[in-house]
Parts: C-alpha cells; sequence; structure tokens
C-alpha cells in the first residue's frame, strides 16, 4: 500500500465505464463508509447519508431513471434507453452520498454540505487505498425530483454525488494540474 502522501498524490479519476469488477467485498465497503464517516462534522450533525447500488439493485435503479428519461424524453432512440438504464451499472460499485444539509441555530448549511463534500472525497480517496479507482459524478439525474423520489433521497436532501467504484480496465491517465504559482496567493505579499 503506498504512503499516505504517495496515495494523494497518485489519485486519479476513472470513468465509469472504464471500471470493471470484482468491486470491494462486504469488509472492504465497511471500511469505505466508515472512512467515508470520519470527515469534518461541526456540531456532529451528521449532514450526510449514504445509498449503496450493488448488484442487481443496480439496473434497478437503472429502470426508474430510464423510465423517467423516457418521460422527459419520448423521443429517446433504444440506445440511449439502454444507456440510461445501465447508468448505475458501468461500475460494479455506486455509492450516492446524499447531503442532509439544512438551517440550523449554530451551524450554517454551508458547512453541512461541505462536509458532505468531504465524505464524498473521502470515498473517493479510500477506494484509491484499497486498490480500486472511482468516479465522482452527478450527472442529470441527480438533480431529477423523480428519479431522486424513486431512489429514496428524501425532498429535504440533495444528492452530492455518486462515487462508482470498480478496477481500472487500463491505467489512469495523468492530465495536468494547476501550477501552484497559478492558484495560490499568499496574505500580504505585494
Amino acid at each position: 500500500m503506498p504512503d499516505a502522501i504517495d496515495l494523494l498524490k497518485t489519485r486519479r479519476s476513472v470513468k465509469p465505464i472504464e471500471l470493471t469488477g470484482p468491486g470491494p467485498d462486504a469488509s472492504q465497503l465497511a471500511t469505505l463508509l466508515t472512512v467515508a464517516s470520519r470527515v469534518p462534522d461541526h456540531g456532529k450533525l451528521t449532514p450526510w447519508r449514504f445509498i449503496v447500488f450493488e448488484g442487481g439493485a443496480r439496473l434497478a435503479a437503472g429502470e426508474s431513471i430510464s423510465r423517467i428519461f423516457c418521460d422527459n424524453r419520448p423521443d429517446a432512440t433504444p440506445d440511449q434507453i439502454e444507456f440510461e438504464r445501465r447508468r448505475l451499472a458501468r461500475a460494479p460499485l455506486v455509492i450516492a452520498v446524499v447531503s442532509r444539509a439544512g438551517a440550523h441555530v449554530k451551524i450554517p448549511e454551508w458547512e453541512q454540505v461541505l462536509s458532505a463534500g468531504a465524505a464524498t472525497m473521502s470515498l473517493v480517496f479510500g477506494a484509491h487505498a484499497l486498490g480500486y479507482a472511482a468516479n465522482w459524478i452527478t450527472e442529470w439525474y441527480a438533480y431529477d425530483r423523480r428519479v431522486l423520489d424513486a431512489l429514496g433521497v428524501r425532498p429535504e436532501e440533495r444528492v452530492a454525488g455518486f462515487v462508482h467504484i470498480g478496477r481500472p480496465v487500463k491505467p489512469p491517465e495523468e492530465r495536468e494540474r494547476p501550477p501552484l504559482d497559478m492558484i495560490v496567493t499568499r496574505y500580504g505579499s505585494a
């Protein structure tokens, strides 16, 4: 296993279509969810939760996604419909991180949203640490209320992301990152 800094420096996103099985086993899944729940959480509100899509549940959820896609796009082709049906079956495991952020007397909603984002990123790093690859995406269905209802996301909740996890079919490609002098300023320097 790489040391922590190397791990953080080598994480790459891999397209869901380029992820294959086998995915994490039950013990590894429990580890991933444990890691994802150890994030900053001002006020101990736990302003997020997880929905796990594995096995046949990925296609069952895809049935709802494709049905609603057809409602939105009556002109959809059979290939488009099939693609939507397989949205959550592109990787062996998909975990939705659901933000439960809301008004609170002491804890700003923004901090709660950031906590859900931290949980999502921790899932991605955890997958990398276990030797898998991941991709954090939302796509259209994360914003369609009918899909969210079908997936069990309550009206006051939002999807922070769907994390697709599996083994990369090829080594992840490096992409150019911004030079630090382009994204870092030092307070008080001229």
